[in-house]
């Protein structure tokens, strides 16, 4: 495993995003919306440092299953989502690679009545994108690997690490090791 951001860079990046959103954020109150399960780190470190009225929802989407390390079909489930009419949305997610999720959330936020939806990314893989959207707000810009911690996994390991890491086949090795044998994620 390599380490490619620290924890301190991670907490200097949310620093930067939160400066970021609060210079640019309108009068009304702000509902983050956060995409499940990789954005739950992020998520709760960014609410932290924004200030006024913010609420927070949830919406979970997903293209990677399993051992998987290529995105997939997209599957959402929005119903946890508040009414949104007139809302300022900021969609949270963890990293933007093919960009379909974000796309597609964006999307289906606009179709609930929010009245501005700003989307913010983790990371942002170079040469992934298949959309033109981007997101609004990046925090790291990383080369086209398979990153794990800080809220993103591999087969539902790693996302406590404190920091982002590429994983070597070694580590992926171990991963479905652990899983044959039934032990711990």
């Amino acid at each position: 495993m390599r380490i490619l951001l620290t924890a301190e860079q991670l907490a200097e990046g949310i620093d930067r995003l939160a400066d970021a959103v609060r210079s640019e954020r309108a009068v009304r109150p702000l509902t983050v919306v956060g995409v499940l399960t990789g954005s739950i780190v992020l998520v709760a470190d960014l609410i932290r440092r924004l200030d006024g009225p913010v609420r927070l929802s949830m919406v979970w989407a997903s293209s990677y299953r399993g051992t998987s390390t290529t995105a997939g079909s997209l599957e959402m489930r929005l119903d946890l989502l508040p009414d949104l009419t007139g809302q300022e949305v900021l969609l949270v997610d963890d990293i933007f690679d093919t960009g379909r999720t974000l796309e597609a959330i964006v999307d289906a936020l606009g179709r609930r009545g929010a009245a501005r939806v700003r989307s913010l990314v983790l990371l942002r893989k170079s040469g992934r994108a298949e959309v033109a959207i981007q997101p609004d707000f990046v925090g790291f810009d990383i080369p086209d690997v398979f990153v794990v911690g800080y809220g993103l996994d591999y087969n539902g390991s790693y996302r406590h690490l404190p920091h982002v890491a590429s994983l070597d086949p070694s580590d992926i090795a171990a991963v479905h090791r652990i899983h044959e044998s039934g032990g711990p994620q």
